[in-house]
């Protein structure tokens, strides 16, 4: 029987965290990878059981066709950190031509819960994922469309802390306790509801609820015309912010679609975008759908240029082709709603890779202005600080980013790992970029030359290997150019690293 997503495990002198993505030898962190921990809380949830190659390929790369050879590194890797078992042989025995068995005794622990985030010192708020109530599965991604609009619009009042979108959504379907997610989140207050979306009418219910007290603040049931939708979500807005901030204020004007189609079809695409990056030609094709259906959409040329940007980056960098649509594209967003710092920070990252950083670092700083909870930007001006050699302020802004984004997509941890090796901290760097990789295998190149750099060659030379099959035509001097290194030093330390890790010139 399958244990469930979340427990912990003992065996010899490990415990195994599967909520917390752990894996600890006499309470000491293991550096084991991201792949290697699925594998291993597969084999681990099932003790003595033989496990076929197909179903540990599904539990580590789920959706993803893969060699078969990715496995026999992974399981190589995973025995070398393990070491040998109590009675001098494996904790993972070869099944031939079938599969795997974990051969240890193991023990499940109770679930340990995670230390409660300290509060910020303004009201704090994460808004829950939207309850679809509907009869009609397809309704879900209006239900997640009123979520991340209300996020975005409570994040642009200055007075309010706001939880970003990845984290909150990590609790779509599960029924928690608002307390724990209060706590596991850092926020004092939650706004939860249900959408229920037919016939061209609307029903919104919606309650803001103190997390630390359990009480209701405000409570509101919303029965209106599908077109009011952008009505209601200012009306949850202006009452949220007058319920914590004591005075009703509505929220700062929006670029609002005007064709719900194009809403819908930007919604799915975001989603799409997120959970995987190999989904950027369907994704493409939503977007263009989109911005055909409603030429003065903002939002959906953002999140088109981000696409152009994301379904390029494979060896090193985007093409100058795919950078020139994507920065076309983000201008347009921009010149539609100025006021939109998902759309500031975008153009802002992407004039950086043009080397405008005059005019990069300006659109930055209007992006904070505009909204200082925008957890993305700060995390893309880490990465662009890193590469202008400001690496504490590199790190400084990707903390940020992770306490408005706990749970965040990977891509963070790549800009942190990098940022952490730029620092020299080669040991926090390996941790890092171990615990999460990102979807196209970039984080390997930055870990083998934190590895390289820590004179643990055989390591490197494993995740170098595991990078090209993904990225089989990187070169160093390539990726040298596209990056946009603004400090010389920063940019011949991450070379340096790159060839002793063994990465083609």
């Amino acid at each position: 029987m399958r244990r469930m997503q979340g427990s912990r495990f003992a065996f010899g002198p490990f415990v195994l965290d599967s909520g917390a993505g752990t894996l600890l030898r006499n309470d000491v962190p293991v550096a084991v990878g991201y792949r290697g921990l699925k594998l291993l809380v597969a084999l681990v949830g099932r003790p003595g059981d033989i496990l076929s190659k197909a179903e540990l390929m599904d539990a580590a790369w789920p959706g993803t066709a893969v060699e078969e050879g990715n496995l026999t590194v992974q399981i190589a890797q995973l025995r070398k950190l393990l070491g040998p078992a109590g009675d001098g042989g494996e904790w993972i025995a070869t099944v031939p031509r079938v599969g795997y068995r974990f051969t240890g005794a193991v023990e499940q622990l109770g679930d340990a819960r995670r230390k409660p985030l300290p509060l910020p010192g303004k009201p704090s708020i994460a808004v829950l994922p939207f309850v679809n109530v509907s009869n009609d599965p397809e309704q879900d991604s209006f239900a997640d469309g009123l979520t991340e609009d209300l996020i975005t619009d409570l994040s642009r009042i200055s007075g309010l802390f706001v939880i970003a979108r990845n984290s909150v959504f990590s609790y779509k379907g599960k029924a928690m306790d608002v307390r724990q997610i209060a706590g596991d989140l850092g926020v004092h207050y939650l706004l939860e509801g249900s959408a229920r979306r037919a016939a061209g009418r609307v029903r919104i219910n919606a309650q803001l609820v103190d997390a630390v007290t359990g009480d209701h603040l405000w409570a509101e049931r919303f029965d209106r015309s599908l077109e009011d939708i952008f009505a209601v979500q200012d009306e949850v807005t202006a009452k949220i912010v007058e319920a914590l901030l004591g005075r009703l204020r509505a929220p700062p004007p929006r670029n609002r679609p005007r064709n719900m189609e194009a809403y819908d079809l930007c919604v799915r695409a975001r989603k799409l975008m997120d959970d995987s990056p190999q989904m950027a030609q369907e994704a493409h094709l939503m977007l263009t759908r989109a911005v055909a259906l409603d030429p003065e959409y903002a939002e959906a040329y953002r999140w088109l240029a981000m696409n152009h940007w994301m379904g390029s980056v494979h060896s090193g960098g985007p093409s100058e082709s795919s950078r020139r649509i994507a920065l076309e594209l983000a201008r347009k967003a921009v010149a539609i709603d100025p006021n939109d710092a998902g759309c500031r920070w975008v153009l802002a990252y992407l004039l950086a890779y043009e080397r405008s950083f005059t005019e990069a670092d300006a659109e930055f700083a209007k992006a904070f202005e505009l909204d200082p909870n925008e957890a993305d930007a700060w995390a893309a001006l880490s990465d662009i600080a890193t590469l202008a050699g400001r690496v504490e302020e590199a790190l400084e802004h990707i903390r940020r980013a992770f306490r408005l984004n706990p749970f965040p997509s990977s891509w963070y941890y790549l800009t942190l790992g990098a940022a952490q090796y730029a620092v020299r901290d080669y040991e926090a760097a390996v941790e890092t970029l171990r615990r999460d990789e990102t979807y196209r295998t970039s984080s390997r190149r930055f870990l083998a030359a934190s590895l390289a750099q820590l004179g643990r060659l055989d390591e490197a030379l494993a995740e170098v290997e595991l990078f090209l099959v993904g990225n089989p035509h990187f070169t160093t001097s390539h990726w040298a150019t596209t990056e946009p290194f603004r400090d010389a030093a920063t940019l011949e330390h991450f070379v340096d690293g790159f060839r002793k890790a063994g990465l083609p010139d």
